[in-house]
């Protein structure tokens, strides 16, 4: 158990902030995030630590009860699509024949290595560990380095929609 308290402590914030930007909801990501470390708890048994960091692990018990939570309630959400807080979501963008001009005029003037991995990502539908072992670079590297590319396109396409 005591091990158990130890991840409780060290990864709360962060499954509770990923919890709120699924949810877009403080109560039901109170909830989540309860869940969350409930099945984690029954399931530590299981986590195999050579395959994912702990807070990657909890982040996709996360994401799954939320899109089982969903589909209960008659909300299915597309498993591409993760919410970004403001509403706005690449994905849907690229479904708007506008949007998605604009969203590639965007990703044109992006610096590298942020515009190749976001279209390997995006286009290309590479696995994290394809454009990782494209770049010589580990699968975290190219997490975070989609990550942000997709972040500073929503800005950026916010930005572009406040404009109108």
């Amino acid at each position: 158990m005591d091990e158990f308290e130890e991840i409780y402590a060290r990864c709360f914030s962060g499954v509770h902030r990923y919890a709120r930007r699924l949810t877009r909801d403080e109560h039901l990501a109170e909830e989540l995030t309860a869940e969350t470390f409930f099945k984690a708890l029954k399931n530590l048994s299981r986590y195999d630590e050579s395959k994912a960091d702990i807070r990657v692990w909890l982040c996709q018990i996360a994401k799954n009860t939320w899109i089982s939570q969903c589909r209960r309630r008659g909300r299915a959400l597309p498993l591409t699509e993760i919410p970004d807080a403001s509403g706005f979501s690449v994905e849907r963008a690229l479904e708007d024949r506008d949007a998605a001009r604009r969203l590639h005029a965007l990703l044109h003037r992006m610096d590298e290595p942020y515009k190749e991995v976001f279209a390997l990502r995006v286009f290309g539908e590479l696995p994290y560990a394809e454009i990782a072992a494209l770049f010589g670079k580990t699968e975290n590297w190219a997490r975070v380095t989609y990550h942000r590319a997709k972040n500073r396109l929503t800005r950026e396409m916010e930005d572009s929609f406040d404009e109108r």
